[in-house]
């Protein structure tokens, strides 16, 4: 009996190591905060070139490929025997037999941009083996790993240092740099004024004391950093004290995917937007369910009801342990607090239920709990007498949601193909949208910007490159684009039959390696046919005779 539960204990277990076979150093770690979303993985420097070859952490399966979706770039996703996913990212091309699976998809389905969903008998690995070469694909900034570990069933993100943490040697605490003092509209001020306000950290214990009476938040602009590097990483573990009691904690060490643009609400993101440093809030707001939060019974708002000294402590704690701590003194005042200033004529959005906006030609369906608290629009109504509907916009600064919302827009005048009418935002983002009875409805996740409707009826544009020279290389490029809403696909046949281009990603350019195809090589003229289709179904067909 005890022998058949070793080896069922055996079977779950895995064994991790790193996927570089050189010294792992980190870029960015687990959690930071970046707009609409945390960084929900690792970065591991590749020597800022691609090309480096990329290990299997640990015995499993190849479950998923993927190419050109989100900002992965190419991916690869090993399932393992522990029941955790581990996710590689941003790739420049795959091991071979994992690429011929892929190609197998990308023919059957004729389709460049794939997502490949294989059983654990279509392509073990063990680890230690190569399944990747580093790159830079996807929404990547520079040649790196971008490495991810998902509990396999629910699709939580985890830390991927809980398993390759002795891959890494860190012995720097975090830095603390400045806090932000909240006081709460109407109930509260702090150092004589009741609009936010940050303080530098110019020692660990500020000397000065600062004064407050009401109800006060507070938030702390802070990074951690180990010695390899230069690069700025997120804090895993922050708590807050007040007179030694705790009354926030935030530890960074596991994501619903469902919460990741919640980040928005935990940090300012107002202020982030203006100055491009994020104060993460040390008390809950009403939108900000992230389940990694704990707060006292106050949600963290510390209450100055009395005049005498109060001590504010930060402590600051990243995954190896290492710890800082920052503080200061507050002393209780008797003050006036200005009355809260409600605005005339707006309509007050509620965020604990389903909330709907109408304007003349538009409207908007926002479901309970999008909101970080209770909001108040003011809207705008621009007009463009060449347009397809006025412009609309809802909010005066930039207002993330934390979900999606519908809005509606009426069209203006007639228009010869309804099909082809999109709702387009004024910092030039496409966002689809459906035609019904005279209205185009999309999907939104941010009130700040202003919303029309644009039409699009031009179709894509290909070209050769490099024409000359398809027949020595036996390459063929073109160049595929479109101004208005993008290019959705491209596929190529010869004499009927398809083939495949690629992207070379981060460009316009499509390339088909003729050698790599399934085509025979017999020396003659041949018909190549491309079709390109852009997000409205407008559709270029490009003929050209070559020989192969």
């Amino acid at each position: 009996m005890l022998s058949a539960v070793a080896g069922l204990l055996l079977a779950v277990s895995a064994v991790y190591s790193s996927p570089v076979d050189y010294g792992m150093s980190l870029a960015g770690n687990f959690g930071e905060p970046r707009p609409n979303h945390f960084h929900c993985g690792i970065d591991i420097k590749t020597g800022g070139v691609e090309g480096k070859p990329l290990l299997a952490i640990s015995d499993g399966y190849v479950s998923r490929v993927t190419v050109g979706l989100s900002g992965f770039g190419n991916a690869v996703y090993i399932a393992h025997p522990d029941g955790n996913t581990s996710v590689y990212c941003h790739l420049k091309s795959f091991s071979p037999r994992i690429t011929r699976l892929l190609r197998k998809w990308q023919y059957a389905h004729k389709s460049y941009v794939a997502d490949v969903r294989l059983g654990p008998m279509d392509c073990p690995v063990a680890r230690g083996q190569v399944v990747a070469v580093s790159g830079n694909t996807g929404a990547s900034q520079a040649p790196h790993l971008h490495l991810e570990l998902h509990e396999t069933k629910t699709g939580r993100l985890l830390d991927p240092l809980d398993v390759l943490g002795t891959c890494v040697k860190d012995g720097i605490a975090p830095m603390a740099h400045a806090f932000m003092a909240y006081p709460v509209p109407g109930e509260g001020v702090f150092d004589g004024g009741s609009t936010k306000r940050s303080y530098a950290f110019a020692a660990h214990m500020l000397g000065r004391k600062f004064t407050a009476w009401g109800k006060v938040g507070f938030g702390i602009w802070a990074n951690d950093y180990m010695e390899a590097t230069y690069n700025r990483y997120g804090v895993r573990e922050t708590v807050l004290l007040v007179d030694g009691k705790e009354v926030f904690r935030s530890c960074v060490d596991g994501l619903p995917p469902v919460v990741n643009r919640r980040i928005n609400y935990w940090g300012d993101y107002e202020h982030y937007f203006r100055f491009g440093t994020w104060y993460l809030k040390s008390f809950r707001t009403p939108g900000n369910t992230l389940p990694f939060i704990s707060t006292d019974e106050n949600n963290g708002i510390v209450d100055f009801c009395e005049e005498r000294d109060y001590d504010i402590q930060y402590s600051l704690t990243d995954y190896f342990g290492n710890t800082s701590t920052y503080g200061f003194v507050v002393r209780g005042h008797k003050a006036s607090i200005p009355v809260k200033r409600f605005a005339k004529d707006c309509r007050t959005m509620r965020y604990d239920r389903l909330s709907t906006f109408s304007l003349l030609g538009a409207w908007v369906v926002i479901p309970a709990g999008t909101l970080d608290g209770d909001a108040v629009f003011t809207p705008r109504i621009m007009q463009d007498d060449e347009a397809y509907s006025p412009l609309y916009s809802f909010y005066g600064h930039p207002f993330p949601l934390a979900s999606w919302a519908e809005l509606g827009i009426a069209v203006r005048g007639n228009v010869a193909d309804p099909s082809k009418l999109y709702v387009k935002s004024n910092d030039g983002r496409f966002h689809g949208g459906k035609y019904k009875d005279g209205w185009v409805t999309a999907r939104i996740r941010e009130l700040g910007v202003a919303y029309s409707l644009s039409y699009d009826d031009k179709a894509p544009e290909i070209s050769a490159v490099g024409h000359s020279s398809w027949c020595a290389t036996r390459n063929i490029r073109v160049r595929v684009s479109d101004a208005e809403t993008g290019v959705k696909s491209l596929q190529g046949f010869v004499d009927g039959k398809f083939v495949l281009f690629e992207r070379l990603d981060k460009t316009d350019i499509y390339e088909c390696k003729l050698p790599e195809t399934p085509l025979r090589r017999v020396g003659r003229q041949r018909q190549l046919v491309l079709v390109a289709v852009d997000n409205r179904g407008n559709e270029a067909v490009m003929r050209e005779r070559i020989e192969y």
